[in-house]
Formats: structure tokens, C-alpha cells, sequence
């Protein structure tokens, strides 16, 4: 037979060994009694071969009256403790521990008995019993560890095409992603080594496989054709992009990263868990920590109500809350698909979390009042907003009816109720707005603001402290550029940009989910908070990025179109206005910014008037009046230019 027939032989056995999911398990059942009998039995021989006649093991017993006992008793202990539970190949710790408990109870019942018959030698029954014992566990152990060796040894050219990998680090964290990577959970890796950013460890080895530096390592990485890099944590990705990421986007070589090491410990990872790096994973910024202590501590117990449950924020505050011990959440949104989908995955991922969805529109003080009135919430996270800068701009009527009046109605409705604390998820384009969706905002915070001075001042009775939260773009949010750019490459582009030079603060919507809840810990009433948004991202740059991490090259394979700024934008967005400034709180990411404050009484005789002219879709006046209630408020590339008050 021709060398080739049996290799494609061996790969045929291998395949057809590899495609049998787990051996029944009384197959192993089996196994495990025939091994405990021959484990009896070796140290049967053994004991006449060592202590002679006048000390022969069990001599009131014969052999196999000796053999029948330890069958019975692995029968009944191997049963109990199922030790033939599972897949072999994947044994784990806590299949070890059944092993250990059925094998010890199975030989102390054998000593039990055999002492009851021969008292006078119970040392040397203890000796027998005791390599009894290890001789067995050491035998079964060893069978499972065989086992895995050899799927491991017939799988890996079973005609699967598996992936060269290097693990990035040589922390504990790292070695622990290596050893994941040799195992039969990971049978489509075939892992090369690690990639260490300290020189000094080139040339080392760590559990028999290499160590390269990162010098010279886009020739090692050609040398061994290297199809991905594992990173065990996102903020390694950040720490080493300035050169081993370019080096992986040039080579068109796949970058990885896995679940926390808490998921990897605790035997929850799967291979649909690694994940390829998303361009969020390569923002030049420090992964924000909050106090879940403090927080928890806040919010236990408490009734709070989300609007805009079914959004990108107030989904993901959701989430969030949900893992702490609240009392209840009511879910209030008027978008009935996606709170039903909210609604689902609470069930499935929180199953004794008490919450209830409310289909309602903030607009309706009739159903806001029913919230309130019925759930009786104590902490309100209003993040019910209109925010797409164009549509807003030609709908200006709606954006004064949802982000101004649907503000004040969860806002009034709050005091009248009594509620502890109101957090407002407001935006950088209420900074110096150039857009009416930014100004829309900066007329709610505004509203928020000086009803939280009324009440400390006895003008408005009440006990609700309000709070406001400003930060920029999130990633990955409904609409947001991100989700597009993926949407464009995906179509073989062209990425739609409207300026060569804008730019965009960016943080995730987990990071800025997290900054909401510390804000709304650390206040104490009337602040506008800002985030720390690390450094602004040119929005060409990434959409180059983007493209690059797709395996594509910018301009080349997918070409960039500039289409020029729409209605309302801006080239670069604030977070502070000009006549503002922040003062530092006890987290490093969040400022207080310091604004001009207004008076309640003439704040509400304007907003009136505003929500008067929206009502009756008066666009001009609106506009004009949104003008004059926030002077700063410029138009830019808007048919409302004519309108601003310098002209």
C-alpha cells in the first residue's frame, strides 16, 4: 500500500474517531470496574510476593470471592459518584474529586469487611488497602489522560485546516490562554508560541513552546505563517498597538481576544467565545473602572425606572442594574419590538430579576403620570432622547416635543412623586450647539437644572436631586458611524465620510453605561457631569481602520468618499462651553462642569411658549424661540442660519 493511501487511511480513522462526540458512558462504567479489579488484583500478588504465606493477603478470603467484593463495591461507589459522567476528553478538576470520593469509599468498605474477618493484621490491611487506593485512582486517572492524548494526537491532521497561533504575553493569564489552546476545546488552533514584549525572553521556553520577541517579529510571524494573535486581555490589544497591531493589519493576520480569565477558570469558555478585534478594542484609552461597591450599596433595593429602556444606552443600563440587587426596574419605552427583545433576554440571563416593561411615550404626561403613579419608582435614568443630528434638523418641532417636553414631563412627574435622584443622559452637542438636536438638549438640561436650584432654594417643594450626564459618541449605537462603516464594507463599500478633517470623541456604551451610575452615586444635585473621552478620533482614520481590519486596503480595495458636512454638524464637538469650566470630583474620569445657572420662573414662562409653538408645528417660531432661550445656540450648514440672533 502506497504511502499517501495511508496517510489518507490514518485521517479517515481520525476523522471518523473525531466525529464520535463522547463514549457511552457505561462503556466507561465498565472500564472503571475492570481497572479497579486489576488494581485489587496486582496488589493481591504483590502482597504474597512481599509478606509470604505467613502474611498473605485476605487469607480467610479467597482470590475471587476478594475480587467479587471489590466489583460490588465499585458497582455501587462508581455509581453514586458517576464517575462515568461526562466527556472524557474534557475531564475536569471536579471529575477528578468523583474519582478520588468513589475510589476511597469503595476501599474503606474492602477494609471494613477484611478487618471484621482478620482484626489481628489490620496493619498490613491498612498498607494493602492504602496501595489499593492510589494504585486505582492512579489507574483511572491515567485511562482519562490516555484518552485525551490520544484524540488529541489522532485529531490534529484529522483533514481539518487548523490555526497557527501565538498567544500575546507570557503573564499568568497568557499561559493559561496556551494551555486552553492545546486542548480538545481548541482543536482548530495549533498553537507556536508566545510573544513576549520584554527582549530579554527571547529564546525562552514556556511549557515546551518558544518565546519571541516583538524584534524581528513580522519575520517570525511570515516564518511559521502565523494565521492569528491571541491576546488574553483588551487592554494588551491597546498597550501594543502602535506596532504589533499594524504589523498584524499589514500581514492581514486575524487578531483574537478571549473572555475574562474568571470565564476561563470557571470552565465557561467556548470557541464561539473568542472574538476577533473589533475597532473599539483599539481606542487609545484606559478602560474605566467604577466603584460596584459604592454603587450597590446606592441602588440596593430600590424601585428605578429607565426611559429608553430599548435603546443603545438605556439597554445597556439595564444590563448593568440588573446585575445588582434592585428591587425592581420598570423598563419604560415606546419602541415595542426592541423592549420586547429586552424583555426576553432579561429572562433568559437574569431569571430572579424583578422588572416590568411599560410600552408609553415620554411626550404623554397622562402616561408618564401612570408610571409613576402605579411603580413608584426612587431613582429615574431618563434616557429617552431623539438624537440623529439630520433627522432633527428637519423635524424640529419633534426633537423640542421629545428631548424638551418628554424631559419635563419625566422631570415634574419625578418631583410630584417624590422620587431620591434623577440622572438625565444629555450629550457634547448641547456644548455650544450648532444643530437643533443639540440645543433640544441643552434646553433640558437647562429645565433640570434650575428646577434641582428651585428646590434646594424652597421655591419648588421637593426632594428629587437631579443630575446630568454629558459625554460624546458611543460605539457601536443605534445609527452610530460604526455599525455603518460595517454595514458599507460588507457591501464592497465606498465608506461615506462628510469631511477629510472631523473629528469624534468615542467611548463604548459599556464605559459610558458605567460613568452614568458613578455620576449618579457621586452627586448630590444640580451638576452637569462631563466625561473624560480620552483623545478625539479623526473619522477618516477610522474608517481606514476599519477597512484594514476587514482585510481590505483603504482606497484600494475599498475606496473613501468625502460627501461634505451635513445640516447642524460640526467639524470637532465640545464638552465644555467656552464660558464654562469643570472642577475635579473623587472619579478621575468625571468633571463637574461649571455653567451659567437660570431661574426657574423664567425658564418656565419660556419653555411654555417653546412647547406651545412645537405643538402647533410651528417651525419658525420654534426655531427662533429655541434661539433665544440658548443664546450660544449658532446654526451651521442649516437652512436656520438666517435665524440666530447675530443676524
Amino acid at each position: 500500500m502506497e504511502s499517501n493511501q495511508v496517510e489518507r487511511l490514518l485521517m479517515s480513522l481520525a476523522e471518523r474517531i473525531r466525529s464520535v462526540k463522547y463514549l457511552n458512558e457505561w462503556i466507561i462504567f465498565i472500564i472503571d470496574t475492570l481497572i479497579s479489579v486489576v488494581s485489587i488484583t496486582i496488589v493481591y500478588y504483590f502482597s504474597l510476593k512481599i509478606f509470604e504465606q505467613e502474611y498473605q493477603l485476605y487469607n480467610t478470603y479467597t482470590y475471587w470471592n476478594l475480587c467479587l467484593l471489590t466489583l460490588c463495591s465499585s458497582i455501587i461507589f462508581f455509581g453514586l459518584f458517576k464517575t462515568s459522567k461526562g466527556i472524557v476528553r474534557f475531564t475536569a478538576l471536579h471529575d477528578i474529586w468523583r474519582i478520588v470520593g468513589a475510589v476511597s469509599c469503595r476501599s474503606l468498605v474492602i477494609f471494613c469487611i477484611l478487618f471484621m474477618q482478620e482484626a489481628n493484621r489490620y496493619e498490613i490491611l491498612l498498607i494493602e488497602c492504602l496501595l489499593d487506593l492510589f494504585l486505582c485512582m492512579f489507574l483511572m486517572i491515567a485511562f482519562r489522560t490516555f484518552l485525551v492524548i490520544i484524540y488529541q494526537q489522532l485529531t490534529q491532521n484529522a483533514g481539518k485546516i487548523r490555526e497557527k497561533i501565538l498567544v500575546y504575553g507570557i503573564e499568568p493569564k497568557s499561559v493559561s490562554i496556551g494551555a486552553l489552546l492545546t486542548s480538545a476545546v481548541f482543536d482548530e488552533y495549533l498553537l507556536m508560541g508566545f510573544i513576549s514584549p520584554d527582549p530579554s525572553m527571547k529564546n525562552a521556553r514556556i511549557s515546551g513552546f518558544d518565546v519571541f520577541s516583538l524584534e524581528g517579529i513580522e519575520d517570525v510571524l511570515e516564518d511559521l505563517a502565523i494565521n492569528a494573535i491571541i491576546f488574553p486581555t483588551r487592554n494588551l490589544v491597546k498597550k501594543s498597538q502602535t506596532d504589533l497591531v499594524q504589523i498584524c493589519l499589514n500581514n492581514k493576520i486575524k487578531m483574537l481576544v478571549t473572555p475574562s480569565i474568571e470565564e476561563l477558570g470557571a470552565g465557561k469558555v467556548s470557541r464561539s467565545k473568542i472574538k476577533e478585534i473589533q475597532i473599539e478594542d483599539l481606542l487609545d484609552r484606559e478602560e474605566i473602572q467604577i466603584n460596584l461597591k459604592e454603587i450597590g450599596l446606592m441602588i440596593n433595593g430600590k424601585t428605578i425606572l429607565i426611559s429608553g429602556a430599548a435603546g443603545s444606552i438605556g439597554s445597556e443600563l439595564v444590563r448593568q442594574l440588573a446585575r445588582f440587587r434592585v428591587n425592581k426596574l420598570i423598563l419604560f419605552d415606546m419602541a415595542e419590538s426592541p423592549l420586547h427583545d429586552m424583555s426576553l433576554e432579561l429572562q433568559d440571563k437574569f431569571p430572579y430579576l424583578s422588572f416590568v416593561c411599560v410600552i408609553g411615550d415620554v411626550r404623554s404626561p397622562y402616561r408618564v403620570d401612570y408610571v409613576f403613579r402605579n411603580h413608584h419608582p426612587e431613582i429615574v435614568f431618563h434616557a429617552a432622547a431623539y438624537k440623529h443630528v439630520p433627522l432633527m434638523e428637519m423635524n424640529p418641532c419633534e426633537a423640542v416635543m421629545v428631548n424638551v417636553q418628554g424631559t419635563r414631563n419625566m422631570v415634574d412627574f419625578s418631583v410630584k412623586y417624590k422620587v431620591e435622584k434623577f440622572v438625565m443622559i444629555s450629550t457634547d452637542k448641547a456644548v455650544n450647539p450648532t444643530n437643533i438636536m443639540g440645543a433640544s438638549k441643552r434646553i433640558a438640561e437647562m429645565y433640570a437644572q434650575c428646577l434641582d436650584k428651585a428646590i434646594q432654594d424652597r421655591v419648588v417643594e421637593g426632594i428629587t436631586r437631579f443630575a446630568t450626564t454629558r459625554f460624546g459618541n458611543v460605539l457601536g449605537s443605534n445609527g452610530s458611524v460604526i455599525p455603518r462603516f460595517r454595514s458599507q464594507i460588507s457591501a464592497g463599500g465606498p465608506l461615506t465620510v462628510t469631511h477629510p478633517e472631523i473629528i469624534r470623541y468615542f467611548m463604548t456604551i459599556p464605559e459610558a453605561c458605567r460613568l452614568v451610575l458613578e455620576a449618579a452615586f457621586i452627586g448630590h444635585g444640580g451638576e452637569i457631569f462631563v466625561f473624560d473621552m480620552g483623545d478625539p478620533v479623526k473619522i477618516a482614520d477610522l474608517a481606514k481602520r476599519m477597512i484594514e481590519l476587514a482585510g481590505f486596503e483603504p482606497d484600494i480595495d475599498i475606496p473613501i468618499v468625502y460627501t461634505g458636512l451635513r445640516p447642524g454638524e460640526k467639524l470637532y464637538e465640545e464638552l465644555l462651553n467656552n464660558e464654562e469650566h469643570s472642577i475635579p470630583t473623587s472619579h478621575k474620569k468625571i468633571m463637574i462642569a461649571k455653567v451659567r445657572e437660570y431661574e426657574y420662573r423664567e425658564i418656565i414662562n419660556k419653555l411654555n411658549m417653546l412647547i406651545q409653538k412645537a405643538q402647533a408645528v410651528d417651525i419658525v417660531s420654534t426655531v427662533k424661540m429655541m434661539k433665544e432661550i440658548v443664546p450660544e445656540f449658532i446654526s451651521q450648514n442649516s437652512v436656520f442660519e438666517k435665524y440666530d440672533v447675530n443676524n
